[in-house]
């Protein structure tokens, strides 16, 4: 396969996600056993904050988990058409969630990928005791250089993994994989080119997760020197905010709630989706 780690960043990278035991990915995914990597996106029922203190905290650790499941079911809508047969990438696949939900919904082969061991190991795991190992595959690999078979995918996504890596090389290698009218989808956080460089916020995400958010215009020039054409283009900042707000108030925030919502709120970031089509 792969060689998986490429460089120093890499490899920081990787130690990052192998040590990762965060309570924002951890007790979500207990609520029903679909564990995500990726924020939320919709109205936040805020009647989980009333009634007794006793079980507030659970009722929106639920609310959270429900949210973030509805960023996932919003991308898997634009993958398109999918068949039974078809095969499908998630590229930066994390602890699976959204590759189970992906295998669930289409019936279809479904392979992940990531650089770190351990979400390999537990996504596996979790492949195994679903019942679908043989069918939902996750891989310790580098989503630039997989060594997958060219044109041997349907569709493909990133879900808030592609600011760790070059978007050249990402879409080139995507494009590879894509067969022709094959799909790609990523949602993912960005700056805005209009208010110039990153501000101090995403500056502050950037530190956070040792990632490298790219500018909005990146993606589209990226995508167009790749032949993925975009189809749609859905700015999900707003529908974010309230997963956000709601987090803030939880039981497992991560000291970084207040840049997000700071950065959402002066424009200097969005939060999009993407569909582009392989030509």
């Amino acid at each position: 396969m792969s060689v998986v780690i490429s460089s120093p960043y890499q490899n920081s990278v990787a130690d990052y996600w192998n040590r990762e035991k965060n309570p924002v990915n951890l007790r979500l995914g207990e609520v029903s056993g679909t564990y995500h990597h990726h924020y939320g996106i919709g109205d936040v029922d805020w009647s989980v904050l009333e009634g007794p203190e006793e079980g507030r905290d659970e009722r929106m650790i639920a609310e959270m988990h429900r949210l973030e499941t509805a960023q996932a079911v919003l991308l898997l809508d634009h993958l398109g058409p999918i068949q039974p047969g078809d095969r499908l990438l998630d590229a930066g696949s994390g602890r699976g969630g959204s590759s189970f939900m992906a295998h669930e919904r289409f019936g279809c082969q479904v392979d992940g990928v990531s650089i770190s061991q351990k979400q390999v190991d537990f996504a596996n795991e979790h492949a195994r005791l679903r019942g679908v190992d043989d069918r939902v595959r996750f891989h310790l690999c580098n989503m630039l250089k997989t060594g997958f078979e060219p044109e041997s995918f349907a569709g493909i996504w990133n879900n808030e993994s592609t600011m760790y890596v070059n978007l050249a090389k990402l879409f080139a290698a995507h494009a590879q994989l894509l067969a022709p009218g094959g799909r790609y989808v990523t949602i993912t956080g960005c700056y805005n080119d209009v208010y110039g460089l990153p501000s101090k916020a995403v500056s502050e995400i950037n530190a956070h997760y040792i990632c490298d958010i790219h500018p909005r215009s990146a993606y589209f020039r990226a995508m167009a020197d790749n032949g993925l054409v975009p189809i749609s283009v859905v700015d999900l900042t707003e529908l974010t905010i309230p997963y956000w707000e709601l987090r803030a108030q939880s039981s497992v925030i991560t000291g970084i709630e207040q840049a997000f919502l700071t950065a959402y709120r002066d424009g200097s970031f969005q939060y999009l989706l993407i569909a582009a089509d392989r030509v």
